[in-house]
């Protein structure tokens, strides 16, 4: 017998990892400083994406190209932060006007930036829910 964990526990659904720490200036402010394994928010808006951090890309009938990573993953770490009650639901406008802003100045087009914009401010706030979390898997 191999002296090991008989479980292992995870979460599926995720396509990128980031190599290396992420920071970024923003305009949301939590009411506490946030702290988690892969995430930090502090109270003048600057958030920390860790180095492991893992996301999705972009969601949706669309594809990912190298104009859309950024906005993608900011997007995603707001989306969670709401999700788990770290950040109020008031900052999806913010976070989904923040996902238009990067992608455009990272050289996407702007009208492709305002479609995605229209979209997840049309179709994205299921995604803000607690149920959206993905759960934990276990094998075996």
């Amino acid at each position: 017998m191999i002296d090991r964990d008989r479980t292992l526990y995870y979460r599926a659904g995720y396509k990128y990892q980031t190599s290396r720490d992420y920071r970024i200036k923003t305009g949301i402010i939590p009411k506490l400083p946030v702290s988690t394994d892969f995430l930090q928010l502090g109270l003048d808006g600057t958030l920390w994406i860790r180095k492991g951090y893992a996301w999705d890309g972009a969601s949706g009938p669309t594809w990912d190209t190298n104009n859309s990573m950024i906005g993608s993953l900011v997007h995603d770490v707001f989306y969670q932060l709401i999700r788990l009650g770290h950040v109020h639901e008031r900052y999806k406008i913010a976070a989904d006007r923040l996902l238009r802003d990067i992608c455009v100045e990272d050289g996407m087009w702007q009208i492709r930036a305002n479609y995605w914009q229209w979209a997840v401010v049309k179709f994205g706030l299921g995604s803000t829910k607690p149920s959206h979390e993905p759960s934990e898997l276990r094998a075996p």
